[in-house]
């Protein structure tokens, strides 16, 4: 590891993203949700920092726990950072403690954890364990949990060597892992339905809701507070001898005197009005004016407590204080039972009586409750209708009212529909949305190879378990742990069905998956866990394909493997002769084809020539400014040589004439967004940093697109690119990108350093080590 790169694993990543923790759990509220993730978040930090400092936890290695298995599933915070904790060592739940109760005295182990694993290993235990899996009544929530159900599958389907193979790999940890399912149904999609989370997800999100304090003050203020000052108000006018007080223009007081009559019901109302008063106090607190002490309704609520039988209490300077009071009430809100008042009183009724986000959330949750909480919605029509007498709600909820759209689309991500449905509906909303959805597919086509559906179903209920682990950062060129890495999936293997072919769906799914991202986020980088996911469907699909993951900045080791060199290979020969092998001049297929020279550096081969290429084009961004920003160049170089996948995927799955035909209308989507992007306002330097980055990466999609349009649409969507920068201010800026893109489609060429000869355009790249080009200019 270089000195460089041990900073970005240093305790001071940690430390910051703690003290960050820290502050959010302090501005939190002291009880609810929310309070509880942030506590949560500053012990996982917490956790990360005392491994380190014991030396407990190695950041960066594929074993970051001492004496710890590679399959084990850690608890990993934000960064790929491992706090130490295993997600699958946890307290027996209440059934796992009643059946603890009831085992033999003779079932060993040396902790109630490892006898309970034990005993699901004798007779007994595996009976109960076939009979779940068969009933499909158990739930697999991380992977280890199904691993002694596989090896009781094992030995129901003949493989007893690997099956106490199996469980003497698991024998270090089985004191401490939960090796078992929970033995509960769970509600799993069908054919080509995914979903984005379960229905209880969705249920905790919608219970969660709150009223905010600034809400609740400003509707006890409408419902509560101004209705009872009205009745103060109207109290002591009861007592005006004379033409109520007003003020004039001069600001004095004109009219009569309070004090001066006394009602029959005077003192009742009196009475009852202190009542309501001390009860409302229990439930809202008076705020703003209502709870100044110098105020009007506090004066005239002291004046009430003195005055149980008349005034006999009171000074002419309290009357005095009453009058006025009495008078700006009546000149700057009307007098009491005005038709100016009355109007404004029944605006702010409406106001303080419609119904909350927080209760609307209570009734639509109560409505997803009638679901099964870990499976989906198979429509959002039941749950979508108005607030009827069915429900369970409030009186603040009228029937009749109808649930606002912002909350369907809370439930919505419990929908359980085809990918593309829920992408067009907006529920998949980027590509790491998308991957996260895509193994439930993946895991049904891998099932599909096994006859028997009891390990088929437990393949796929492992699988998709397998796919919510968190990834590592990892350093040296090492690979996140694979699902065959897993001792229990790789024995579960033996149970396919031998010849079953189950490519050609494998194939459709990859290719439906890559151009859903294409389509769906032309401007977005194919996130590292769709990556993953694409290479396992290629799997499946029997495709073999270069694809290269992103890689942060201030963890690169300096080189590369050799299948970015494959991939550039496929670039070079793919794009040759298009608009972007000529923007960022692409080198040719035969560069990297008569030279594959590898070096094997910790354990891996690597392309140095690759490596050393990146490095020189790096150059273009300049040699000054942090290791991280020329790490940044390097890298970014990587992803323009590869086309950071879209060309091997393209050129695999044979997808070059179904591009062409979105291509025209992607290309102007994904320059818009550009467009878009640049013209947000930033905060501060580093934000405008990453706003230039990311638009450089989307332009580079841009270009990739409109190397698929022809020539005619290549030009007329510049035209129109330079008419959006014009229209957004950003000529000054963002002109020189837009003139060095057309300076290419008119058959030009970059000089060294992506200038235009005898022009102003530029190459836009993202990284720039020291100021980039596109802030030397002022919009």
């Amino acid at each position: 590891m270089s000195d460089r790169t041990f900073r970005s694993t240093s305790p001071a990543y940690a430390v910051g993203r703690w003290a960050e923790a820290v502050a959010a759990a302090r501005t939190a509220a002291e009880s609810g949700d929310a309070a509880d993730r942030a506590r949560e978040k500053v012990r996982r930090w917490e956790d990360v920092l005392s491994g380190m400092a014991s030396g407990r936890l190695a950041i960066g290695s594929r074993v970051p726990v001492a004496d710890t298995p590679a399959w084990v599933t850690l608890e990993v915070a934000h960064g790929g950072f491992a706090t130490g904790r295993y997600l699958a060592e946890v307290p027996l739940s209440e059934d796992e403690a009643a059946r603890l109760a009831v085992l033999p005295e003779r079932v060993p182990g040396d902790s109630d954890r490892e006898r309970l694993n034990r005993w699901y290993l004798g007779d007994a235990g595996q009976a109960e364990l076939l009979k779940a899996l068969r009933d499909g009544h158990y739930r697999v929530d991380v992977p280890e949990e199904a691993a002694l159900a596989v090896a009781a599958v094992l030995l129901d389907e003949g493989f007893p060597e690997q099956a106490l193979d199996l469980v003497a790999e698991l024998q270090p940890m089985m004191h401490r892992l939960r090796f078992t399912p929970r033995f509960e149904p769970v509600a799993r999609p069908s054919g080509t339905a995914v979903r984005v989370v379960p229905v209880a997800e969705v249920v905790g999100s919608l219970r969660a809701a709150r009223v905010p304090p600034q809400l609740a003050a400003m509707r006890a203020t409408l419902g509560v507070w101004n209705p009872l000052y009205d009745r103060l108000v109207a109290l002591w006018c009861s007592t005006v001898d004379g033409e109520l007080p007003s003020l004039d223009d001069d600001g004095e007081v004109r009219g009569g005197w309070p004090c001066r009559r006394w009602p029959g019901n005077w003192a009742d109302q009196r009475t009852r009005w202190l009542a309501d008063y001390e009860q409302e106090c229990e439930e809202h607190r008076p705020t703003g004016r209502h709870a100044h002490p110098k105020g009007n309704f506090a004066r005239l609520r002291a004046a009430l407590l003195a005055c149980p039988d008349g005034s006999d209490a009171l000074s002419a300077r309290d009357v005095g204080w009453i009058r006025r009071a009495l008078a700006n009430k009546a000149t700057r809100h009307g007098l009491v039972g005005s038709e100016l008042r009355e109007d404004v009183r029944a605006q702010q009724a409406v106001a303080a009586t419609a119904p909350t986000y927080a209760a609307l959330a209570g009734v639509l949750a109560a409505r997803l409750e009638r679901y099964p909480g870990e499976g989906g919605l198979p429509s959002l029509d039941p749950v979508a209708i108005d607030v009827s007498e069915e429900d369970d709600r409030t009186d603040a909820v009228p029937v009749g009212t109808p649930l606002p759209a912002h909350l369907l689309e809370k439930a919505s991500r419990a929908l359980e529909a085809p990918v593309d449905e829920l992408v067009r509906r907006g529920v998949i909303t980027s590509g790491d949305v998308l991957a996260r959805v895509l193994p439930q597919l993946t895991s049904r086509l891998i099932a599909a190879r096994f006859d028997d559906p009891v390990p088929a179903g437990l393949y796929e209920q492992l699988y998709t378990a397998f796919r919510r682990r968190r990834g590592l950062l990892l350093l040296n060129l090492e690979h996140q742990v694979r699902f065959d890495d897993l001792p229990w999936a790789r024995a579960l293997g033996l149970c396919r069905t031998p010849r079953r072919d189950s490519s050609r769906p494998g194939y459709l799914a990859l290719q439906q998956a890559t151009m859903l991202a294409l389509t769906s986020f032309p401007q977005a980088l194919l996130p590292n866990p769709l990556i993953r996911e694409l290479c396992a469907l290629a799997g499946q699909a029997g495709v073999r394909m270069p694809l290269v993951e992103e890689v942060a900045a201030d963890i690169f080791m300096g080189t590369f493997t050799t299948k970015w060199r494959d991939a550039a290979a496929v670039a070079g020969r793919t794009m040759s002769g298009t608009p972007y092998a000529a923007y960022y001049d692409l080198p040719a297929e035969y560069r990297w084809t008569r030279s594959r020279r590898s070096v094997l550096r910790w354990g891996k081969a690597t392309a140095d020539d690759f490596a050393e290429l990146c490095a020189e084009r790096a150059a273009e961004a300049g040699r000054s400014g942090s290791y991280v920003a020329r790490n940044g160049a390097v890298l970014e170089q990587s992803q323009i040589l590869t086309t950071h996948n879209l060309a091997v995927l393209i050129d695999h799955l044979d997808l070059s004439d179904r591009l062409r035909e979105h291509a025209p209308e992607l290309a102007a989507r994904t320059f818009s967004w550009v467009v878009r992007r640049l013209a947000q306002r930033t905060d501060d330097y580093h934000s405008a940093l990453i706003q230039v980055k990311n638009a450089a990466y989307a332009w580079r999609q841009g270009i990739f697109l409109l190397s698929f349009c022809d020539p005619a649409a290549q030009l007329s969507r510049v035209q129109r690119l330079s008419d959006e920068v014009q229209t957004k201010g950003l000529h000054a800026r963002f002109g020189p990108a837009v003139d060095g893109l057309a300076h290419v489609l008119d058959g030009g060429r970059f000089a060294e350093g992506g200038t235009v000869p005898h022009g102003h355009g530029r190459r836009f790249l993202g990284w720039a080590a020291g100021q980039h080009w596109y802030f030397a200019h002022n919009s």
